[in-house]
């Protein structure tokens, strides 16, 4: 959990931050990758198929027609059967290092038609809601003494995760499985309201995502919004557009005809982003081009909480008991890296990946988030049944 053993850690030398390494744990979603674990049985998924296209049936529309007019900011998303997961992306251009195992193995899914969010939840629609509500969200809040016992009260503060560059090139995976320490920081003070810390606001980024947002936050705006989270199969199945097997959602080129299509990192990862893709940080919603049903931001800017638990193995379970329609994921989480802490499923990737480090752009790859968890770059859109 994200405030775990927080009367053991010693205050940081960087002065006002609270530099505990509990609050960035390997559930962080650019941490710690593994394979199947636990007690269920095991399934090789790492081996690379010779005709990727061979993994993937074509998409079936399941209902092209709109049964109403669109909600405000939403888009129709015809459902349908089709192929969902990815080939292990090793190899090729722009794929990076990850075989991305719990991606696999490619298995037939069908959902019914939905609505969805054309962008993420931008801080204008999320300040409405608090405006409206009165909602205080989890980072917003300081953590519980009688969560954590015999905690010095200087060190329950309210406050969130950020992504802070180190001054110099630092190793990026290394035997600890906590090189990632050296690139996040947990900034008191740090929220929705204040995404960079207590020294920034929101002004001029109104038609940005909404940032440091948990599970229970994005649950809380949809359900006062009429809407819901989409599940790990929804998000996919409209991710990708009704193109089958392609690697990203607009296509299989990275940058088609040399033009930017999702906002990630360039450039020495974590060091310094280039921002050759026209934004450094978090982009405002929709600067990219939208894929064929409408959506934007699909791949990269930051990442969106869906609304299954994540187990490493949950295809392996679909794939075995056979297709599935509208499938809600499994009934519980599982993490080999971390099996006390409950995760739920989020996807997109963030205007952190790169090739180098994190490729979750990739549209059939998965992430995971522990519940309580918020940082800089995790936000949410919803859906809606007709």
């Amino acid at each position: 959990m994200i405030r775990d053993s927080i009367a053991a850690r010693e205050p940081s030398p960087r002065g006002n931050l609270l530099p505990l390494v509990w609050l960035v744990p390997a559930m962080l979603v650019v941490a710690v990758w593994l394979t199947v674990g636990g007690s269920r049985p095991a399934l090789d998924r790492s081996t690379r198929v010779a005709d990727p296209s061979a993994l993937f049936g074509p998409t079936v529309p399941r209902q092209p027609r709109p049964p109403q007019p669109a909600p405000s900011g939403m888009v129709w998303i015809p459902g349908g059967e089709f192929s969902m997961g990815c080939d292990d992306p090793r190899g090729k251009p722009f794929g990076g290092h990850d075989a991305m195992p719990d991606a696999r193995p490619v298995h037939r899914v069908g959902v019914d038609g939905f609505w969805m969010d054309a962008h993420e939840v931008t801080n204008d629609r999320f300040a409405e809601f608090v405006s409206a509500t009165g909602y205080v969200t989890v980072a917003e809040r300081p953590p519980r003494a009688e969560d954590f016992p015999g905690a010095p009260p200087e060190n329950l503060v309210a406050g969130s995760i950020v992504f802070t560059p180190p001054p110099e090139p630092v190793q990026l995976l290394d035997d600890s499985g906590a090189a990632h320490l050296q690139w996040w920081a947990y900034v008191p003070g740090a929220c929705w309201r204040h995404p960079d810390g207590p020294g920034s606001d929101l002004a001029g980024r109104g038609d940005h995502p909404v940032l440091h947002v948990a599970y229970e936050d994005a649950v809380a705006y949809a359900t006062w919004a009429g809407k819901r989270l989409p599940t790990e199969a929804e998000w996919e199945f409209a991710a990708r557009g009704g193109v089958s097997g392609a690697m990203y959602p607009w296509g299989d080129e990275f940058r088609p005809g040399g033009t930017w299509m999702a906002n990630t990192w360039q450039g020495r990862f974590p060091v310094a982003d280039s921002a050759a893709d026209g934004f450094q940080g978090v982009a405002p919603v929709g600067r990219y081009a939208a894929n064929p049903y409408g959506l934007f931001d699909m791949s990269g800017n930051v990442w969106e909480w869906c609304s299954d638990w994540y187990r490493p193995d949950t295809y392996a379970d679909d794939a075995r008991d056979g297709p599935a329609t509208n499938p809600r994921g499994p009934e519980s989480s599982f993490d080999p890296a971390e099996p006390g802490q409950p995760k739920r499923v989020q996807r997109g990737g963030s205007f952190l990946c790169s090739d180098s480090y994190c490729s979750r752009y990739v549209v059939g790859t998965r992430g995971k988030g522990e519940v309580s968890s918020a940082t800089n770059h995790i936000g949410f859109r919803c859906v809606q049944s007709p």
